[in-house]
């Protein structure tokens, strides 16, 4: 189905809703369309939550929302980077077919490519964005609110979302300016011209440099106009968000950017309290604080869901974009036992926690080992509203809800998990999951690395020599199965 015609059927169907709903005689059914909260955070490595095995790191709602959903212990996120791994969620497609490969923060997806969010405007679902987007610049095609959302808040360019004190976020396409902010930092400057990269550049060179210095921590400059925190005001309009559409079906995306750097948050923000004193470095202190800030914010979601009386008819996902920036080994063990960080195409690069629950629907404590990735959200939620029909023919992703509602008998499984990163000096960083197998290489000019997960979970052990059949048929499924960059 065509954008085009996906917009006039969601317009027929939005039509029909609000006569009908004005009348008194139907409300939309909310058993039948359940609303969707997806939250995926930036930079949140695979072991940093408790149920995924952190020591050091407190984060007990989101173990709470394991112990009452479904954990996954094979997932992956779509790329080991921002802007592609977003794409890959977005589209449903993997980074060999998709539309943005690279991290440029500018790169947008096309008018033609279907969204997560307009697969929901079809069956006549309330969309908004909050946090960070990545695939697109404001008034391009690929801005939020031209892929399918009905309002977004937060960061478009991923460049300008490297500092939580910018001087503007974007609300619905424009710019929602923070004057505080420009002010305490000593600068001002407009931004309804940031145009060229070049521009957005030099911006975010003057963000870093006046960031806080203090360690990366905020303090606070009294100067007549308070400095605003940018997570805690996209956080509450997310809350505003589900409060607003409480009576509707609704998509809540809330891509947040914890916890990715800049490390600097508010110096008195309960999170931090709870981890500045610890004998660590201040960026294993801020990213401890981040995480459990997120786990602090996802719990106040989930309260206002059951105030609201809507917790029995929301599904919640929650998982990470790409792995740990920072492994912080010995103190945190972002990674865990995983080989690897962000930019790796080991799976400590890409392999993500990944938390699923629905009352009353998902089996609560359920644990799976399904091998998932993003690219699977898409026909996922598809399935789930019933808009199968929506879905192009050309996507990577597979459905999950089979998996997620207990029919395992029935899931449908992927023969490979495909990821490609082009790189600037080294040719086409690659990966495939196969099976239990796992195999990489830097540059698409080099062989393969191959390891047996099921007994080298830490990628230590290539095995690619003496298993040349399966590094030929993985090698054979790749070249025919991915797409040059348009």
């Amino acid at each position: 189905m065509t954008k085009s015609l996906n917009r006039l059927v969601f317009n027929t169907v939005a039509l029909l809703s609000l006569l009908f709903m004005s009348s008194g005689e139907i409300k939309i059914n909310e058993d039948i369309l359940p609303n969707v909260i997806f939250i995926m955070v930036d930079d949140m490595g695979w072991a940093d939550l408790g149920v995924y095995g952190s020591r050091e790191i407190k984060t007990p709602n989101l173990d709470q929302l394991a112990a009452n959903g479904m954990r996954f212990t094979d997932a992956y996120a779509g790329h080991t980077v921002c802007a592609p791994s977003r794409c890959v969620l977005m589209t449903g497609k993997n980074s060999g077919n998709s539309r943005v490969r690279s991290n440029s923060g500018t790169a947008p997806i096309f008018d033609q490519d279907t969204t997560v969010a307009e697969i929901f405007k079809v069956k006549g679902y309330v969309t908004g964005g909050f946090g960070k987007w990545g695939l697109g610049t404001m008034q391009s095609e690929g801005a939020a609110e031209r892929q399918g959302f009905d309002s977004f808040f937060g960061y478009y360019d991923q460049v300008h979302a490297h500092t939580y004190y910018p001087s503007y976020l974007v609300k619905n396409g424009k710019p929602f300016v923070l004057a505080g902010n420009a002010k305490n930092n000593g600068y001002e400057y407009g931004v309804t011209s940031i145009e060229t990269r070049e521009q957005r550049s030099k911006l975010y060179r003057q963000d870093k440099l006046k960031s806080p210095k203090n360690g990366g921590v905020s303090i606070s400059i009294e100067t007549g106009e308070k400095r605003e925190f940018s997570h805690d005001l996209i956080f509450q309009e997310t809350l505003d968000f589900i409060r607003k559409n409480r009576g509707n079906p609704f998509f809540c995306y809330a891509p947040w950017t914890p916890p990715h750097g800049a490390y600097h948050l508010p110096e008195d923000d309960p999170s931090w309290l709870m981890y500045k004193d610890k004998p660590w470095s201040v960026e294993a202190r801020v990213h401890a604080a981040f995480v459990n800030m997120i786990d602090r914010h996802t719990g106040e979601v989930l309260s206002l869901l059951r105030e609201l009386g809507i917790a029995e008819n929301t599904i919640v996902f929650f998982m990470s974009d790409n792995g740990a920036a920072n492994r912080f080994d010995g103190i945190l063990d972002s990674s865990g036992p995983l080989r690897g960080f962000k930019r790796s195409m080991h799976d400590g690069g890409i392999r993500s926690p990944l938390i699923a629950s629905w009352p009353g629907k998902i089996e609560a404590g359920t644990v799976s080992n399904h091998l998932t990735y993003t690219a699977d959200i898409l026909p996922t939620v598809a399935e789930l509203i019933g808009a199968e029909g929506s879905v192009p023919i050309d996507i990577n992703g597979i459905s999950i809800l089979p998996t997620l509602t207990g029919d395992t008998q029935g899931q449908a499984k992927h023969e490979m998990l495909y990821w490609e990163w082009p790189r600037r000096n080294s040719g086409i960083a690659q990966a495939v999951r196969y099976k239990q197998y796992k195999l990489v290489r830097n540059d698409s000019l080099e062989q393969w690395q191959l390891y047996n997960l099921e007994n080298d979970i830490d990628e230590s052990e290539n095995i690619a020599e003496a298993n040349s059949e399966i590094v030929n048929y993985v090698d054979s499924w790749v070249r025919n199965n991915r797409t040059s960059v348009e």
